[in-house]
Order: C-alpha cells, then sequence, then structure tokens
C-alpha cells in the first residue's frame, strides 16, 4: 500500500487545489491519470471561478461535484452547469476546447465550490477520436446502501450496480459516505485500486496508521481495498481499473502516447488552429516549459 500527499496550489482568491496524480510516486491507477480536488472554497461576494478556454487532447475528462455549480462549455457547442452529483464526461480525441466557470446567477453572493476532476487516458485505438461530450443527472447514478456505507456508482460497476456514463475502456470511480467506525470492501477486481479521502480519516486494512483526508491510498494488485472509518464519518472516493495499455506523455493538458503528437498539439494552439468555444475570445499561451525528453507515465 502506498499512501500520496497531494501537492496544494493556491490559485488565488483562497481556491485551493490538491493534485494527487500524477506525482513523484504514483504517475496513474488504472487509465486514470490525473486527480485534482479543488475546493470546499467560499468565494468572496461577486468574484466565481473562471477557467478559461483551454484545449484537451488524447483524454477524457471528468467532472463531479460535491458543492457548487460549473458551466462547461466547449468547441462542441455543448452549454451544460453541472451540480452536486452529476458527471460530465468530455471525451477530447483528436482535440476539443472547453472553458469553466462560475454561472453569472451565483456570483453575486459569493459561489461555494468542492468537488474533483479526473483525466482519463484514451485507449491507443481511440486517442484521435472524435471529441464528444455527455452530462448526466445525479438521478441517473446508480446508489447502494451497505451496513454503515451509502455508494454512488459514479462510473463503471462495483457493488452489484453500474453506471449509465459510456466508458473509453474499463474503470471505476465509486463516491462513499461511511458511518464513522464503519468498514467497506471494495468489490470491483482490478489490479490498480485507490482511494482518496475527502473528509474524516480511514484505516486501510493491515496499515499501522490511519489517513487523513486530502490523501490517495493506492493498493497494491491483489491486496483487500478495505477502509475502515475512524471515530467521524468519512468520505472517500474508489478509483481504478486495468493498468494503462501503453506509457503516456502528460504535458500542460495534453495526454499522448506520442512525445511527437504532444509537440504537434503545441504547434496548433500557439497558432489558434483549435477549435473555438462560440461565443468566448480568450487565448491563453503555452507554458514556458518544455516537454523533458522521455517524459512519459
Amino acid at each position: 500500500m502506498q499512501v500520496i500527499t497531494p501537492h496544494p496550489s493556491d490559485l488565488g482568491d483562497g481556491f485551493v487545489v490538491h493534485r494527487a496524480l500524477p506525482s513523484a510516486s504514483r504517475r496513474a491507477v488504472g487509465p486514470f491519470v490525473f486527480l485534482d480536488q479543488f475546493g470546499p472554497v467560499q468565494l468572496a461576494p461577486g468574484k466565481g471561478l473562471d477557467v478559461r478556454p483551454h484545449p484537451h487532447i488524447g483524454l477524457a475528462t471528468v467532472s463531479y461535484l460535491f458543492e457548487g455549480t460549473i458551466l462547461h462549455r466547449d468547441s462542441l457547442g455543448s452549454v451544460v452547469p453541472i451540480r452536486p452529483g452529476e458527471v460530465n464526461w468530455m471525451t477530447a480525441g483528436r482535440g476539443i476546447v472547453h472553458s469553466e466557470r462560475s454561472p453569472a446567477d451565483v456570483r453575486a453572493a459569493g459561489p461555494r465550490l468542492w468537488g474533483l476532476q479526473f483525466w482519463v487516458a484514451l485507449p491507443l485505438a481511440l486517442e484521435e477520436c472524435p471529441p464528444a461530450f455527455a452530462h448526466h443527472g445525479a438521478d441517473e447514478i446508480p446508489r447502494v446502501t451497505r451496513p454503515g456505507a451509502r455508494a454512488s456508482v459514479v462510473l463503471g460497476t462495483a457493488f452489484g450496480a453500474t453506471s449509465p456514463v459510456a466508458l473509453t475502456s474499463p474503470m471505476f470511480l465509486v463516491d462513499v459516505r461511511l458511518d464513522a467506525g464503519a468498514t467497506l470492501e471494495l468489490e470491483a477486481d482490478y489490479a490498480e485500486r485507490a482511494a482518496y479521502v475527502l473528509e474524516g480519516e480511514v484505516r486501510p486494512e493491515g496499515a499501522d496508521a490511519a489517513v487523513a483526508k486530502e490523501h490517495l491510498v493506492v493498493f497494491e494488485a491483489g491486496e483487500p481495498a478495505r477502509l475502515t472509518a475512524g471515530g467521524a464519518p468519512a468520505h472517500v472516493t474508489f478509483l481504478g481499473g486495468p493498468p494503462l495499455d501503453a506509457p503516456r506523455f502528460l504535458w500542460w493538458n495534453f495526454v499522448s502516447s506520442q512525445r511527437d503528437r504532444i509537440l504537434e498539439a503545441q504547434a496548433a494552439w500557439s497558432e489558434q488552429r483549435f477549435p473555438q468555444v462560440p461565443g468566448e475570445s480568450e487565448f491563453i499561451p503555452l507554458p514556458a516549459r518544455p516537454l523533458p525528453p522521455g517524459s512519459a507515465l
């Protein structure tokens, strides 16, 4: 078992992001190559989230909220608010551009935001597929009850329930609330599994100490994915799947099995050859950092 402590980054106005994947000690869990927790945060009146239009290739993004609302816009013309318990799945494939913002109607009071965003590496055969976007309401996501636990099966199959979200490869993502002292074992049978602790603390089976919130527990292959909450309720998210089908390069918002494809995407974005988000004209220049040779996940 491995415990990863995410590196927190303050993006301004008290908006803190904890990035658990990729990390120096673990680059991916199954097809999940990126895991960010944003918030919980209460922004000041008049403020809001403003992630300007930016590109992606070779991945799918998964957005899942616990508090607040984010308005998604993309170059396909999608304009969809996401709220707690709902799922946004955006397939970048050969290229997509999107923005994420607080809706105008919540900015006056100052929005509260808390959620997770994941990037899933597309399998080799789908890296250059057409871009797509799908949204699923909270009432579509299966909920399962176990003694002392309540789970939402966000992606894939777990605890006898299957999410309606169409996947690009086998994987699972399950959001779990545990009562104080309750134990739950993940039944999903995949080689790579992890649990991100959002609230409270949990003790993995066989561990010498409890794991606090804002940490990622990565289970070894064959090791029971069993957690017990401490003296207070806990909130965890299980994730995982089979190992990546090939190493991946990850640079800025681009993921690919081919280093040259990352370089092509850099040039395309700099030359503004990506499609635009309708109604938005802001442009974010490429970061001033090189793609290191051999930088593969």
